[in-house]
């Protein structure tokens, strides 16, 4: 937050807020923090986790705040849901300028041998046609869009699980969540089988789970700049 934030941040937009995990890292960072998030389901968890934001039904691309009204527009692990032209052009709209417009990737390191083992996934199954998804952890900003350089920044630790909460986490995929019932309980029966050939540590011994966030910024400029060509 502190490499993000712009300097005297007073108003800073969480998008695709979720539960609230990274509203909750703006709270007592900056005066006033608005949490949008299109699922009501969502915002109602929000909104009893992060009682000091204002949680709002919106969308990246339609963003319920005024021009130029907002110092910040960050987004974490979200970024390939949106339309990004659309989403460029809207936190444009809404930001002063010298506002930041910050996305986030964050989530475990697979670069560990041990990790990218343990979590090796399966051949995506089969699914029913979807609007496609950016999945590389970038924003493409348009030549024309009203925006400085972007910069970037990786941060890495570890935190405290064990093999049983990593098996778990892998049950929050996507890609898991997806799969039949048969499907999903042979991925946990090899996902149990690996650790153990791993010679992993008893289900409920702490391990220290690498971690890593890649962290993308680019500072508002005066130019004006149109959603469409």
């Amino acid at each position: 937050m502190e490499w993000l934030l712009p300097r005297g941040c007073r108003v800073a937009v969480d998008i695709g807020a979720g539960t609230g995990a990274l509203t909750g890292l703006l709270v007592g960072r900056v005066p006033e923090v608005i949490a949008v998030e299109p699922d009501v389901r969502m915002r109602a968890v929000l909104a009893d986790a992060v009682p000091d934001a204002v949680p709002l039904e919106g969308r990246a691309e339609a963003l319920p705040v005024g021009d130029s009204s907002v110092d910040a527009v960050l987004g974490s692990s979200m970024w390939h849901w949106v339309d990004e032209r659309a989403a460029i052009a809207e936190a444009a709209r809404v930001l002063r300028p010298g506002g930041v417009l910050g996305v986030l990737w964050s989530g475990i390191d697979r670069r560990a041998p041990w990790i990218a083992e343990l979590l090796a996934r399966p051949q995506p199954q089969p699914r029913a046609p979807e609007r496609p998804r950016q999945r590389h952890r970038d924003v493409n900003l348009p030549p024309e869009a009203p925006f400085g350089a972007p910069e970037t920044v990786t941060l890495e630790w570890t935190r405290p699980t064990t093999i049983e909460a990593l098996i778990r986490m892998a049950g929050t995929y996507s890609g898991i969540i997806t799969m039949s019932d048969s499907a999903r309980a042979e991925y946990f029966a090899a996902l149990d089988a690996r650790a153990g050939e791993l010679g992993a540590a008893a289900a409920d011994t702490e391990i220290q789970q690498p971690m890593r966030c890649f962290c993308w910024r680019a500072v508002r400029r005066t130019t004006a700049f149109a959603s469409s060509p």
